[in-house]
């Protein structure tokens, strides 16, 4: 494994653990997939009595899942809901807070300046981009994420996307409202998933999820990780491994499945988009900041892509954005493909039992840790 120093933050798309040995910081990288327990001294951050706890939401959430979340919370365990995405509404949630469970709502330095009570962070997903992590390692502050907590509607969302864009969907349902009969001057230009190459830029948890869903449509699978499974785990998915520049220039989709991280930010620019094959189909329900959004919206104009299904977008909401005005070649949705109510009450009985397990014990186990404080002098041991 590659061990850096403080200053060089290895960032990829795996987990990034913060070691301390020696009197220094280091940080160390492990598969995010690896179910491998972080452990910590259980002493520092033990809490015997957990009776009480008041836990914050940021998100402004539907009532029926404010009805999940707390049904889902201990019976004793208090949750403040902010009232608006108001800025003195969101440091109100927090202020008397112990734990702060977010999704979407971004944790800045002025939310966390708020936060004085707030010992553990849990992110009801499994990107972190949005929480300053540089600012809980500096008040100690434990985080976590649920990875693949979201995975099976999020690769619905994409296979959704996938045949809504190849199909036109929205454009074709908006037409026939309007009166119009496009049956067969649809027939000129709509495509087929069945028989097609698909490529996964990213194959964790999502990316798993969606490859056995394609399976049925009885296309190939190619994908491309710097950490990639096991044959035995790529076998059973039907999937092959090549690099991204042959996954981008023969592949019909492709579906983006990576976090957000120095290293991907723009990982499909200008160039890149230039390299994928003539008529692709693009497909993001990860993160906007890893797509050139501009240098896709003049590929599809120019036709040199045939379409585009986006549900993340750099800027949110995206007011402005050039693929909103392509109409008949985008899919848009609001971010939201992993917004079920079906999924949500296992998500909040992982965010809890991640919290119970840091509070009483200083563990969270590897797949869900991104940053665990330790006790001065003390090191880390990953098994």
């Amino acid at each position: 494994m590659e061990v850096k120093s403080l200053n060089q933050t290895v960032y990829s798309s795996r987990a990034i653990f913060r070691l301390s040995r020696g009197g220094g910081t280091f940080y160390k990288k492990v598969p995010w997939n690896a179910a491998r327990p972080f452990l910590i001294p259980a002493a520092y951050y033990r809490i015997n009595d957990m009776s009480n706890l008041q836990v914050a939401f940021l998100d402004r959430y539907h009532p029926n899942i404010c009805e999940t979340i707390r049904r889902g919370l201990p019976g004793d365990w208090v949750p403040k809901f902010a009232e608006s995405r108001e800025l003195k509404d969101q440091t109100a949630a927090v202020a008397e807070a112990e734990l702060l469970f977010v999704m979407a709502a971004p944790v800045t330095p002025e939310i966390l300046a708020a936060a004085k009570k707030v010992r553990f962070i849990q992110k009801l997903g499994a990107g972190v981009d949005r929480i300053d992590l540089k600012v809980c390692e500096e008040r100690g502050i434990g985080v976590a994420r649920l990875a693949g907590g979201n995975a099976i509607p999020v690769a619905e969302h994409a296979l959704l996307l996938i045949l809504a864009t190849l199909r036109r969907l929205p454009m074709i349902d908006r037409r026939t409202r309007a009166g119009e009969w496009l049956k067969e001057e649809s027939r000129g230009v709509n495509r087929q998933l069945h028989g097609k190459r698909v490529g996964l830029v990213g194959l964790g948890a999502i990316g798993k999820a969606l490859g056995k869903l394609l399976k049925g449509f009885e296309v190939e699978i190619v994908y491309y990780d710097p950490y990639p499974p096991s044959a035995e785990i790529e076998q059973r998915l039907g999937v092959k491994g090549v690099s991204l520049d042959e996954l981008l220039a023969t592949s019909d989709i492709v579906s983006l499945h990576l976090p957000l991280m120095p290293a991907t930010a723009n990982l499909i620019g200008k160039e890149r988009i230039a390299q994928m094959k003539p008529g692709a189909v693009l497909i993001n329900c990860a993160r906007g900041g890893l797509v050139d959004e501009a240098a896709l919206a003049a590929a599809l104009t120019d036709g040199r892509l045939f379409g585009a299904g986006i549900d993340a977008f750099a800027k949110e909401p995206p007011v402005g954005n050039p693929l909103l005005a392509l109409v008949e070649q985008t899919v848009v949705t609001p971010h939201f493909a992993g917004a079920t109510i079906d999924n949500f009450s296992s998500v909040i009985e992982g965010a809890v039992r991640n919290a119970r397990q840091y509070l009483s014990t200083g563990t969270v186990s590897g797949a869900d840790a991104v940053f665990v404080p330790q006790a001065q002098g003390t090191t880390t041991n990953i098994r």
